[in-house]
């Protein structure tokens, strides 16, 4: 029995990499560490952030409640764009309702701090996202600052969309990790 079990464990990590691996398809470079082409990424990507005010609990739950706002607005603001020039002239477009999207969240959370939005160039160390390894350098960016900006962020890569991707039914929704979910609930 233990065998079966051990197997089973075995086959659903090969799956769950497969599927991490699968996650990365939409860029035209495969994100892996130490591979020559992963230096180009940065002109093929836009990254979205956002910045708590603070590190405190408070606030950085309030972030992924703006978090899960903005995203579901993007996944359809973003759902025509076929290149970065596309997402980023979106982007640039829904600026002010990003920052009133962020501002409506602080507002029903009862905080008064506001929120900023910016979408400029800035420069990010080497990160990983769901199995793919963006390296160190300046990249095109949605920045969305609450109150001061000074705590944790949360990020993704808006496009290609590997935070919005569509399901089976062509209908956008929110990327989740469906894979560190699996895992989690075997080993828990």
């Amino acid at each position: 029995m233990r065998r079966a079990a051990l197997a089973a464990v075995i086959i659903l990590l090969i799956v769950a990499a497969a599927a991490a691996l699968a996650a990365c398809d939409g860029l035209e470079t495969v994100l892996i560490p130490g591979r020559a082409e992963a230096a180009d990424i940065a002109e093929q990507v836009v990254r979205i952030h956002i910045r708590a005010n603070s590190n405190s609990a408070e606030d950085q739950s309030v972030k992924l409640a703006v978090r899960d706002e903005v995203t579901a607005y993007l996944t359809s603001a973003l759902e025509g764009c076929r290149s970065k020039s596309d997402a980023l002239d979106s982007l640039a477009a829904e600026k002010e309702n990003l920052r009133a999207i962020a501002q409506s969240v602080l507002d029903a959370h009862g905080y008064d701090y506001k929120a900023a939005v910016e979408l400029k160039k800035e420069s990010f160390p080497d990160r990983e996202y769901d199995g793919c390894f963006f390296p160190a350098g300046v990249y095109d960016a949605l920045m969305i600052y609450l109150g001061e900006g000074e705590g944790d962020n949360w990020w993704c890569v808006a496009f290609p969309p590997l935070c919005f991707v569509p399901d089976a039914d062509g209908e956008q929704i929110v990327y989740a990790s469906w894979v560190k979910e699996l895992i989690d609930k075997i080993f828990s």
